[in-house]
């Protein structure tokens, strides 16, 4: 799954946000897995910068940005994914770029702290909890079909 990580979930572990940043560090951990792969927008990395920075502090910003360029990718976008962001009709300018690198990262999944103003988004967002009970759904299903698909031992 190709998963495009919104800023405020990063936030959410970065400044160990009561109450979310558990969710939020579930959530990066299934991402990192191996069958997964995981982008982030390169505004982001402004983003989080900036807020870490005078929340935290300058290094403590630059420490968490290197770690997460250990496994994460930055999605490349155009002149022509910015300008169509515009076209996306979302009030929150930021999350229609979100929506634009998403679409050049060819992302499955939006993994975000606010899905409801992604609702119009052509690629659907998950809040961290969302998207960690869809994994357990899936390793559910795949168990199923693994015991399903095992040959009967009749020995």
């Amino acid at each position: 799954m190709r998963v495009l990580i919104d800023a405020n979930v990063l936030l959410d572990v970065a400044l160990a946000r009561p109450g979310l940043h558990e969710a939020s560090e579930a959530a990066l951990s299934q991402c990192g897995r191996d069958e997964n792969q995981a982008f982030i927008a390169w505004h982001t990395l402004s983003n989080v910068f900036y807020i870490l920075r005078s929340q935290a502090d300058h290094d403590r910003a630059m420490e968490f940005l290197k770690d997460l360029l250990e496994w994460v990718q930055v999605v490349s976008v155009e002149h022509a994914d910015a300008v169509r962001a515009f076209g996306y009709g979302m009030r929150d300018f930021e999350d229609a770029l979100q929506v634009s690198a998403a679409e050049a990262g060819l992302a499955d999944v939006i993994l975000t702290r606010n899905s409801a103003d992604f609702r119009d988004s052509p690629i659907p967002a998950r809040t961290p909890e969302e998207f960690l009970a869809d994994f357990a759904r899936k390793e559910v299903a795949d168990d199923r079909k693994l015991e399903h698909d095992e040959p009967a031992n009749d020995s």
